[in-house]
């Protein structure tokens, strides 16, 4: 596992996240692994004001990462998505969180990542902290 004593640029959070894709690929229940294929990861700084307005959110700084697009939990046959789907990484909010848990880089953007697929799918809160315990 990578470890990081400075922080990371945008490029290697993307990196993390893929790794963490091919993570969850091979170890992920099958209702998780099937919906990673066409999702896309895209790393940005922070949300921005219309993101952070249409969550309630209070501080910009509580979101680490939000999937983008039509919820597994929504879709049918019968109507195909219309965009592709893609989880959104923040970097500054996974750092400050990074410094303040100090949980290994990796292991927290897997976290993040799996958590967000995780909802699409209908899985519960303790559910997910279940997988995201999984190494």
């Amino acid at each position: 596992m990578r470890r990081f004593t400075t922080p990371p640029s945008l490029e290697e959070i993307v990196a993390l996240a893929d790794e963490a894709l091919a993570w969850a690929a091979e170890r992920l229940p099958e209702r998780l692994a099937g919906i990673l294929d066409g999702v896309h990861i895209l790393v940005e700084e922070m949300p921005d004001d219309e993101t952070v307005a249409e969550l309630g959110l209070e501080n910009p700084w509580d979101l680490t990462g939000l999937w983008r697009g039509e919820p597994m939990t929504q879709r049918s046959v019968a109507h195909p998505p219309t965009t592709p789907p893609a989880i959104l990484l923040y970097r500054l909010p996974i750092l400050a969180e990074w410094i303040e848990t100090e949980v290994s880089l990796p292991a927290l953007v897997r976290n993040v990542l799996i958590h967000e697929i995780a909802h699409q799918v209908g899985f519960s809160d303790a559910e997910i902290e279940r997988l995201e315990r999984e190494e």
